[in-house]
């Protein structure tokens, strides 16, 4: 009988180990399978923990361990992409442990159809469920900018476009690729090249097999060496080619599907543009001067109204023509003693340094020879005109970024790189006051700096271009273009942001590298 109970209760307790190996074996090789870097939660605690101490979570919930098998591959991949900037974790609702955390999100993948929910915090609380494309590129690219556009290779209607995300991929495109290509290189920010896309993809479905259009984003300082090679000095730069060869660039920026088809059928180099005549030499009634005639053109016309402009300036072009016609009004009605006259600044240097000029147009008014008023809000006849019959010094101008109040720190060439080497992590913004993009950019730049104006070691600045004071320093710091974005470590230069311009990307990019010193602090005590 002692036998027959020692056999019962090997077989009993052979079996038990069978049906432990089975129920969690798959899952112990899962777990080994994935990568370290994916932090598997089942207790309430750890998970307020991770959302209290991390800004950036992306959380893989599943129905079981089966069911997260091949999400987990790929996140592995992506944990190691954004190692330092975001946080993968792992709650197997299967699991008995964790079945009440799942219930107590009120999350149940069950429902899901493949049994699978990834869902992302922000700052600690719910942010959105991720319903992008499940790829390595997507997911890490919604990562690094949560709140950004989708990558336009996400866009179904762009799955004839061939997208390159690398140097190589471009070079070998361009050595087996025989038929012709069009290429553009755009940055994600650019809204020509948002308006341009839907045209070029439906154009790359229709011309499907005859011609190859392809787009590469080239925004990323790791793309400078294509850039040069390339002349890319704007977005979108649109390449043609034939047999790995370019030709010539496409400039149509609002042309339809129709139109890129119809010129790939006969492509032609963009025509010269003729040369923009010299606004003094067309017929108007506003009177050239230039630095020899100014100041006896002012002794000669007692009330006299000056638009210092720049050939190139947009909104100079934009308001010429309304200066014209109060020209014109005021050249007819001989009773009204006032003349309005221009100067082109890039010409007249001497003039317009003697009257501080830096931004165009500057419009100033003249009395009796003498400089009385700076007026920013004359744009139209009808103001210009009105301002003329009863000449009174304007409103108070809005005083510059640099003179409000706000958690940006302005920097000069001389106090630049010792500020900067204070900062564990600054971001610098180098901008010009004219520059549209600039404009657009400053709020939210200066919402992300108030965001970590209590962080000794975080730093936003902002370095001012167009002062003379500081050319030399934004070309030695590589600024080619406005706005540029700088990260600084310690006042060493590390890489140009690319991200996001508005308030979420600024904030995002600096969380993150806190984040990754928070993780360096903790594995320095783990060590100790």
């Amino acid at each position: 009988m002692a036998g027959c109970s020692f056999c019962r209760t090997k077989c009993f307790g052979g079996r038990m180990l069978l049906f432990f190996l089975l129920t969690t074996f798959p899952a112990f090789l899962l777990t080994a399978k994935m990568s370290p870097l994916i932090e598997k939660i089942s207790d309430q605690k750890d998970f307020k923990k991770i959302l209290r101490t991390r800004n950036n979570v992306l959380v893989l919930y599943s129905k079981s361990s089966e069911a997260a098998e091949s999400s987990l591959r790929l996140l592995s991949d992506v944990a190691q992409a954004v190692k330092g900037r975001g946080t993968i974790s792992w709650i197997d609702c299967g699991d008995s442990e964790s079945r009440k955390l799942c219930k107590k999100m009120k999350v149940d993948p069950s429902l899901k159809e493949k049994g699978i929910e990834l869902l992302h915090y922000k700052d600690g609380t719910f942010h959105t469920e991720y319903n992008r494309a499940l790829t390595l590129k997507s997911i890490v690219a919604f990562l690094k900018d949560p709140e950004g556009a989708p990558l336009w290779e996400e866009d179904p209607e762009a799955k004839d476009i061939v997208h390159l995300d690398s140097e190589k991929e471009l070079r070998r495109l361009l050595k087996k690729e025989d038929r012709p290509l069009l290429l553009m290189f755009y940055a994600p920010w650019c809204g020509v090249c948002k308006r341009i896309m839907p045209s070029f993809q439906q154009a790359s479905t229709e011309l499907k097999g005859m011609y190859v259009l392809a787009g590469m984003n080239v925004y990323s300082s790791e793309f400078e060496r294509i850039k040069e090679e390339y002349n890319v000095r704007g977005y979108p730069t649109i390449c043609y080619f034939e047999k790995g060869k370019l030709l010539f660039n496409f400039e149509n920026y609002s042309a339809t599907a129709k139109d890129i088809a119809e010129w790939l059928k006969n492509p032609q180099p963009p025509k010269p543009q003729a040369p923009e005549a010299p606004w003094s030499e067309e017929d108007n009634a506003v009177y050239h001067l230039n630095d020899d005639d100014f100041d006896k053109f002012l002794k000669e016309h007692p009330s006299v109204l000056v638009m210092f402009y720049a050939p190139w300036c947009g909104h100079c072009k934009k308001m010429k023509p309304e200066y014209e016609k109060a020209a014109e009004m005021l050249h007819a009605d001989s009773d009204r003693a006032s003349v309005l006259a221009a100067v082109d600044a890039t010409v007249n240097k001497a003039v317009a340094e003697r009257f501080h000029i830096s931004g165009f147009p500057t419009l100033k008014y003249f009395q009796d020879g003498e400089e009385k008023y700076t007026l920013p809000h004359l744009r139209t006849k009808s103001k210009i005109i009105e301002w003329l019959l009863n000449p009174q010094a304007p409103p108070p101008p809005e005083p510059t970024w640099e003179e409000r109040q706000t958690s940006v720190i302005h920097l000069a060439g001389e106090d630049f790189r010792e500020f900067l080497k204070k900062k564990r992590h600054a971001l610098v913004m180098f901008y010009a006051p004219w520059c549209p993009h600039c404009k657009n950019s400053i709020p939210h730049f200066t919402t992300a700096a108030e965001l970590f104006k209590e962080d000794r070691k975080i730093a936003y600045a902002a370095v001012d271009c167009a002062k003379e004071q500081n050319h030399d320093l934004c070309k030695q710091e590589g600024v080619d273009g406005y706005p540029t974005f700088n990260y600084y470590n310690f006042g060493r230069f590390i890489e140009k942001y690319d991200g996001d311009r508005a308030e979420s990307g600024f904030s995002t990019f600096m969380r993150m590298l806190r984040e990754k010193d928070h993780e360096r602090i903790g594995k320095r005590k783990d060590e100790l």
